[in-house]
């Protein structure tokens, strides 16, 4: 993330940024009108990517805790340190009334869903930041 983050910062062209200084702009409107709308452009799909993956980081969870100790009281072998896909896999492989794999596919499909939503949505946003470096 930060090669592409200083890869993004570099290639912006410093002639824009003299040009709103000639204009009289402040550096803090510089910021906010040339170097940020245009470091958006490379860095939002990065950002969609680790969002992503974030959802998915199962190794973590299960690796250090199991998603354990168990909230006490629960339907389901919910953990206090559970994520949805460590949720799902517990539903699926560790149930007490033995494998829920209906509901754990349905937790599945929820985290499907939740992930193509705000991808879906920060894509749109990304059409719109390309505009925004067509312009330039």
């Amino acid at each position: 993330m930060m090669i592409i983050s200083l890869g993004a910062l570099q290639s912006i062209p410093e002639e824009l940024h003299e040009a709103a200084q000639i204009d009289g702009a402040s550096a803090w409107q510089r910021f906010w009108r040339i170097t940020f709308p245009l470091l958006l452009v490379s860095l939002a799909p990065l950002l969609i990517g680790s969002f992503a993956f974030n959802f998915n980081n199962f190794t973590n969870i299960y690796l250090l805790t199991e998603g354990r100790p168990p909230i006490p009281g629960a339907q389901t072998p919910a953990g206090s340190t559970d994520i949805l896909i460590s949720y799902t896999y517990r539903l699926a492989f560790e149930g007490q009334r033995g494998n829920q794999y209906g509901l754990a596919s349905a937790v599945s499909i929820l985290i499907f869903l939740i992930i193509g939503t705000i991808s879906w949505i920060n894509f749109r946003f990304t059409r719109a930041l390309e505009e925004v470096s067509e312009n330039v």
